[in-house]
């Protein structure tokens, strides 16, 4: 250092305070270009393992008449012919988290309507699928409360330290929108205490936010940059009660009512029995299948066999199939099922299992698949050749 330079610092010491306080700033403003260390990143890494994706499916009877033979029958007099029974299989998507470590999961009520026959499959952050049943619900909150049918510790979001719900602060909305799991948004809480009317459904006193609300995200949490609950993801308004488009426009319930809501769902829960004859785990299950072809599949039992007027004892069903997978592109749908495998008759997951357990990438293996219906009502049989990837 010249002794101009020297002299001139130790005339002015405070231009050293200044060179130090210029390198600490660019230190942090370096230190804050890292995304691994950002508040919004480590929020979502810390709630995301509770956040569960929530399937469900409800097959239900109705009761037609065919027009044609009504005319017929006033004005021929033919005998009336008893009206058809159909069934149909109804599906919901949406979201929901982990508030106990035993695997009690809140969402929205409209999510599991409740029904005795409804079957409730929930899709973990790690890929894991579980059976769930449902415990009570609430359609004034539109809240309700299911449990996972298995014997493991689970992590969860605490409801003990609830975000403050500030005007301003930065939201993060999480769920599985539009059937794409683990994916977030980011806004501000827009308001507090509004009343919303969203199809026909009055909801009180919700929080506001900019941050998209998708379809799927209903019942997945709304959480601040600390990761405490700001409230549930549970309506969207589109257009205004005019007509008029709007943006930006997401609602959530408070956190409030929902920690209100799990400690009472939570007394119910202690009295109701447990329910019987449920596995530990779901039977849809992370395959072979999955694995090679891009197919989650699912043991046909009795009762589903039943319900989807499918032959008993025979086959496999395919759950989802992965969009862009082998599966997917040689056209297997969900709802399908899977007869054989090369010449092998399959009955189940654990089957199939077995007889892909050695097949390597890029090998074909050909499937018999199709619907067997009851009855023999119906016969709709293809042999599929594909590629594993």
């Amino acid at each position: 250092m010249s002794r101009i330079v020297r002299g001139t610092l130790m005339r002015h010491p405070w231009i050293i305070l200044i060179l130090i306080l210029c390198s600490l700033i660019a230190g942090s403003l370096f230190a804050q270009t890292d995304p691994a260390s950002e508040p919004a990143v480590l929020a979502a890494a810390k709630v995301l393992p509770a956040v569960v994706n929530i399937n469900t499916e409800r097959v239900v009877r109705r009761t037609v008449r065919d027009p044609f033979e009504d005319f017929y029958a006033q004005f021929f007099g033919y005998n009336r012919v008893r009206p058809h029974e159909i069934r149909q299989t109804l599906q919901s998507l949406g979201s929901g988290f982990i508030v106990n470590p035993a695997g009690y999961i809140i969402t929205n009520q409209h999510v599991v309507e409740r029904a005795a026959d409804l079957k409730i499959h929930v899709t973990t952050n790690d890929g894991k699928t579980y059976n769930a049943h449902y415990i009570t619900g609430d359609d004034k909150t539109d809240l309700a409360f299911i449990k996972i049918d298995a014997e493991t510790a689970f992590p969860f979001i605490s409801l003990d330290d609830i975000s403050p719900n500030l005007l301003g602060e930065t939201v993060i909305v999480v769920g599985n929108a539009v059937g794409y799991g683990s994916s977030i948004s980011r806004g501000v809480l827009s308001a507090v205490k509004r009343n919303i009317t969203v199809d026909d459904i009055e909801y009180k006193d919700l929080v506001q936010t900019d941050a998209a609300i998708n379809p799927g995200n209903s019942g997945g949490p709304v959480i601040d940059l600390s990761g405490r609950l700001v409230g549930i993801s549970s309506a969207k308004m589109a257009f205004t009660p005019q007509g008029v488009p709007t943006q930006g426009l997401g609602f959530a319930i408070p956190a409030a009512v929902v920690r209100d809501s799990v400690n009472r769902f939570k007394k119910i829960a202690q009295k109701q029995p447990e329910p019987a004859n449920r596995p530990a785990t779901s039977e849809v299950s992370a395959s072979s299948a999955e694995r090679l072809f891009g197919m989650q599949l699912q043991n046909l039992s009795e009762q589903l066999s039943d319900a989807l007027g499918y032959a008993q004892g025979h086959g496999v069903l395919v759950a989802a199939v992965e969009p862009d997978s082998p599966a997917d592109e040689a056209g297997i749908e969900r709802g399908l099922v899977i007869y054989r495998v090369g010449k092998s008759e399959v009955n189940s997951v654990k089957q199939i299992d077995g007889l892909l357990g050695r097949v390597q990438s890029g090998a074909k293996v050909s499937f018999t698949i199709g619907v067997i219906r009851t009855g023999g009502r119906g016969r709709q049989l293809a042999t599929l050749t594909m590629a594993a990837r």
